[in-house]
């Protein structure tokens, strides 16, 4: 059975954070953590070696496969920031045209710096995730701690 590699660990995300080589992408990282924290009221986990997870869901395809993932995240990585939403809600298409420079990907968006977006949008597109993730999968999939 299939097993997804990204999985919650009891990693410090100071310590990641820390690790953080360039200077500036840490400081954008300690400010994604406040962000992502406030807005959310859940606190940060780790999830893998580099992504930065608040809350959690538990889907469940037609297939059987079946899983938990993060609610909401960011990773500081070398080339970019990454952001992790889910795709496919109406409202996040809308947000992105007033968030700034960044690219898509499927699950994610990504960020040069945190100079380059409006940080209201940010926080729109955290809670619009969330609520998306909720009425899709159900409140009772949903973990927020």
């Amino acid at each position: 059975m299939y097993k997804l590699k990204t999985q919650p660990t009891d990693k410090s995300v100071v310590e990641f954070i820390e690790s953080v080589e360039k200077t500036k992408k840490r400081e954008d990282a300690y400010k994604l953590l406040d962000i992502f924290s406030e807005t959310t009221g859940m606190e940060p986990k780790m999830w893998g070696e580099s992504i930065v997870g608040f809350g959690a869901y538990h889907y469940k395809y037609k297939t059987g496969h079946e899983g938990d993932s993060l609610l909401v995240g960011f990773s500081p990585r070398k080339a970019r920031i990454s952001l992790y939403f889910p795709a496919g809600f109406d409202k996040r298409d809308d947000l992105l045209k007033n968030f700034g420079k960044h690219k898509t990907g499927k699950a994610c968006v990504y960020v040069n710096k945190l100079d380059d977006i409006d940080t209201d949008v940010l926080k729109e597109l955290i809670k619009e995730s969330i609520r998306f993730l909720s009425e899709f999968y159900g409140e009772e999939n949903i973990t927020r701690k």
